[in-house]
């Protein structure tokens, strides 16, 4: 599969990602994820970006082992079917998940979607790609965690339960909100109220992240330079260097 990280100027710019033929990512706007609703477009990208480590406890229900499933297997089976082109047209366009059906292909024991009406086709290493261009275009990373052992597996798949149970009758709270009043609200953000609901997503929580990364390498650098402050030598130079990488 080709590097994701390739593309991530590609993500950064904004502009629709073509992933293979028939199969193209729109970037939103936070207009767009506004009106679509904020709750429903998040729950969307964690179901379409989902590993096994995501649903521990929902799939030892299923009887399912969640360190065994792999992720292209876990879309196809249980994530893809539900998701209608009515949930998803926000990002693919006219794709309909729900209208794929599984195949073989001949002379192989590989398992691929196909939309027989659109021949449209979905192999692992095109699913493997999808997910990661959304990760990479929403800040998420992949969650990897794998137990050492059947006790701690048993312990977690237990945790993440109880962290639903607690969960699921709180209101919403939305994830943006806050992140766009602080932002039209900050020094060095170039975007007003009225500007910012044009922004692509990836390009604003980029924003957020690089504009705390440079007021936390001038604050170490005014407080290194002072003199009466911490020692700079000390400090990883990830942490000074604002134009660096974003974590």
């Amino acid at each position: 599969m080709e590097e994701l990280t390739d593309h991530e100027l590609q993500i950064y710019r904004g502009k629709d990602f073509p992933l293979a033929p028939g199969i193209t990512i729109h970037q939103p706007t936070l207009d767009e994820i506004c009106d679509y609703g904020e709750r429903a477009y998040w729950s969307m990208i964690y179901t379409l970006t989902s590993t096994g480590a995501d649903l521990k406890f929902q799939l030892y229900d299923m009887g399912i082992d969640y360190t065994k499933i792999n992720d292209f297997t876990l879309f196809y089976s249980l994530l893809a079917p539900p998701l209608d082109q009515s949930k998803t047209s926000i990002i693919t366009g006219d794709l309909d998940f729900s209208n794929f059906q599984l195949m073989q292909k001949k002379g192989s024991e590989e398992i691929v979607m196909y939309d027989l009406e659109q021949d449209i086709l979905i192999d692992e290493p095109t699913y493997l790609k999808f997910a990661e261009v959304l990760r990479s275009m929403h800040g998420l990373k992949r969650n990897s965690q794998l137990p050492a052992n059947e006790a701690t597996k048993q312990i977690l798949i237990e945790d993440a339960r109880e962290e639903y149970e607690q969960e699921k009758g709180k209101p919403y709270v939305s994830q943006l909100r806050n992140l766009v009043s602080a932002m039209t609200n900050s020094q060095g953000f170039k975007y007003d109220h009225a500007q910012v609901w044009n922004m692509k997503i990836n390009a604003f929580l980029d924003s957020v992240k690089r504009i705390s990364k440079i007021r936390n390498a001038d604050l170490l650098l005014q407080s290194g330079y002072s003199g009466f402050g911490i020692n700079l030598k000390e400090i990883p130079e990830t942490q000074l260097n604002w134009m660096g990488d974003l974590d």
